[in-house]
């Protein structure tokens, strides 16, 4: 579940990042797009200017200066929209040509190079205000020569360049992202379906498969293969079980058999200390017979599923019932044996296989607890669940153990020299599981050197509701199945 908690992290990240490296790159995209068409336009106005200037320095050196003053009002008078300006002043910036009265502000000063100005009325230019681009130079003879040309066109246009590559690279940004969301939550969905599947595995629904939506893409790679493995350790753990089933319905026979032989023997032989140890042959032999047995029960309930036999059963009479076997053997170590019961905690399951859940857990808390402890059974209803919690102050259980103590066979370190065979808590929990319930192991004192452990079983509890319920979807043809989920979906 971490993996795919990193996973689902990681695909946002890689999403993110896509999407910074796309506006990115858009981004120098529209930029060298701007400045290569900026230039390549301010380059045409300077060629322009360039040329005028070598067209009036081949008239000044042909025609003088009269001459260079009359090509000047020539070219004046045939642009009356002023796209080209012009101004010949003397070396004290008297006007002789031009058509503009007086040299741009601050440019007096510089006897060549690039200026950029605004046609307005400081320099005597009438029309509306207007950017100009010009060269200045000084011509022989102590006059002074400014040729340029109208750029406020140029100007807009890189105006509207400039909006345009704006409101692209916003668009961009948002398309960016648009697409990295719709990408990081598609990621996500299909994460979050193989964190679902795989949590509900978990908890031991082994049939379920991640599905896969037929793209072949790397989640559907990846479902299959965590398909196949599934698969495979399913087929592994049947084979286990199918083993040790077979194995134990196979030897039950002649143990019994055999425990039998041992048994009449016991009775024919005089000898006392060969009555000690057939004695003791035979208690052995009714313990491996109680490991198989136990072994086939479960096997049972694994197989059986929900096909028990289920009936409304009073849970606060039947765990009164399980007490009363019980507190005789408590008595015998001493110990402290209380009951807590709410009275008409109801619940549907099957009586016998309840009792055996039931009296497993009391038979383990008087087992593990010692001399002078004490023992406690409660059935409470909770919400809409009924409570089974039976707490000791025995040995407990570690909690990196807590979740082994399920398995067939496994026992607690602090057990082992204890009599059993490790198959209690594994039938415990198969009875749970088909009555939909939930266990949870917890310290009844923690921190103690004797935490104790309480075993709390929650199970859905049964109201007068839900039999309501489930009488009317028997009337309309509904099955009991149906009856019953509808019922629990009104009750919660």
């Amino acid at each position: 579940m971490k993996l795919l908690s990193q996973l689902r992290t990681s695909s946002f990240q890689l999403a993110l990042l896509y999407m910074v490296v796309f506006a990115t790159s858009v981004f120098l995209l529209l930029a060298f797009i701007y400045w290569r068409t900026a230039g390549f336009m301010t380059a045409q106005t300077d060629e322009t200017i360039e040329a005028e200037i070598a067209g009036l320095a081949e008239q000044y050196r042909s025609r003088g200066v009269n001459g260079l003053i009359t090509i000047i009002r020539e070219r004046v008078a045939r642009d009356p929209n002023a796209k080209s300006i012009y101004l010949l002043t003397t070396d004290d910036f008297l006007k002789l040509a031009g058509n503009i009265e007086t040299w741009p502000e601050g440019s007096r000063s510089s006897d060549s190079g690039w200026i950029n100005f605004t046609l307005n009325p400081a320099v005597g230019w009438q029309g509306p205000e207007r950017l100009a681009r010009a060269r200045i130079f000084e011509v022989q003879g102590g006059l002074r020569l400014l040729v340029g040309r109208d750029v406020d066109d140029l100007t807009n246009l890189k105006r509207v360049i400039e909006t345009a590559i704006n409101w692209g690279m916003g668009i961009t940004l948002a398309l960016a992202l648009l697409g990295g969301f719709l990408m990081s939550r598609s990621t996500t969905r299909r994460i979050e379906v193989i964190n679902n599947t795989s949590r509900r595995i978990m908890n031991g629904h082994l049939s379920l498969r991640i599905p896969t939506r037929g793209t072949d893409d790397d989640f559907d790679q990846l479902a299959e293969n965590l398909n196949q493995m599934l698969d495979r350790i399913v087929y592994l753990m049947e084979g286990i079980r199918h083993v040790s089933d077979s194995i134990a319905h196979d030897l039950r026979t002649p143990l019994t058999r055999l425990r039998n032989q041992l048994e009449n023997t016991l009775i024919t032989v005089d000898n006392d200390e060969a009555r000690e140890h057939v004695g003791q042959a035979v208690a052995e032999a009714d313990q491996l017979l109680a490991t198989f047995n136990a072994l086939l029960r479960i096997a049972r309930l694994e197989t059986r599923g929900n096909s028990a036999d289920m009936k409304v059963v009073a849970l606060d009479e039947l765990v009164s019932d399980a007490c009363e076997l019980y507190e005789a053997l408590s008595e015998d170590k001493d110990q402290s044996f209380s009951q807590e019961l709410e009275q008409n905690v109801r619940i549907e399951g099957d009586r016998d296989l309840l009792f055996q859940m039931i009296s497993n857990l009391i038979d383990n808390a008087i087992k593990y607890t010692p001399e002078h402890g004490a023992i406690k059974v409660v059935v409470r209803r909770d919400g809409g669940g009924a409570v089974f919690e039976v707490q000791d102050s025995g040995i407990g259980i570690p909690d990196d153990e807590k979740d082994q103590v399920f398995q067939r066979f496994y026992r607690v370190g602090k057990s082992r020299s204890l009599p059993g065979n490790g198959l209690g808590l594994s039938l415990v929990s198969a009875v749970a599981e088909i009555h939909q319930g939930q266990i949870l192991l917890s310290d009844t004192h923690p921190g103690e050197d004797m935490p104790g452990l309480t075993v709390t079983v929650r199970m859905p509890a049964y109201t007068a509701v839900k039999k309501r319920i489930k009488a009317t979807q028997s009337e309309n043809g509904g099955s009991t199945e149906e009856g019953r989920s509808s019922a629990e979906s009104g009750t919660a």
